[in-house]
């Protein structure tokens, strides 16, 4: 992922309101991001612990969603939409987001499991385990970055055709 700025994350959400997107408390320590090992940048916000962002590049255009945790547990332990980690260190809820335009403000929602802290681009590059003699570990962590990106945009995506 391409490095960011501020006033670039602000104009990148397709689901928030103008008053949203000026109080989007930036992740801690974003100056000090390793851009290259992200491949979408996922953070909470510490003023709103139910609200979660997500930017990714989809279609080489910079997309920003606002993600809100539902209420109430989930009593399986779930696989993470994205990253599909089934040795997860974390935990994994429900997020849903406000389809962008009238549908979004119409109360129109599409929902997602995903890592609680947006941890998907460190799970998918963790090396796997050897299924059989002769498996390739680099070019199934490859397969396994090439598809967060492919969710990560599929669900962009369903939030963008809300418009």
């Amino acid at each position: 992922m391409l490095p960011l700025d501020d006033k670039r994350i602000r104009a990148s959400f397709i689901n928030a309101t103008q008053r949203e997107r000026a109080s989007v408390t930036l992740p801690v320590g974003f100056g000090e991001l390793d851009w290259a090992q992200l491949d979408f940048l996922g953070w909470r916000d510490p003023k709103l612990p139910k609200v979660g962002y997500v930017i990714a590049e989809v279609d080489g255009e910079l997309v920003g969603v606002m993600l809100r945790e539902a209420d109430g547990r989930i009593r399986t332990r779930p696989q993470c939409s994205w990253c599909e980690d089934v040795t997860l260190p974390n935990d994994v809820v429900f997020y849903t987001a406000k389809r962008a335009g009238a549908s979004g403000r119409n109360g129109n929602t599409v929902g997602t499991l995903a890592c609680s802290r947006f941890e998907c681009s460190r799970n998918v590059r963790r090396l796997p385990p050897v299924a059989y003699l002769g498996y390739d570990v680099e070019a199934a962590r490859i397969r396994r970055m090439d598809a967060l990106r492919k969710h990560i945009g599929g669900f962009v995506q369903a939030v963008r055709e809300g418009s």
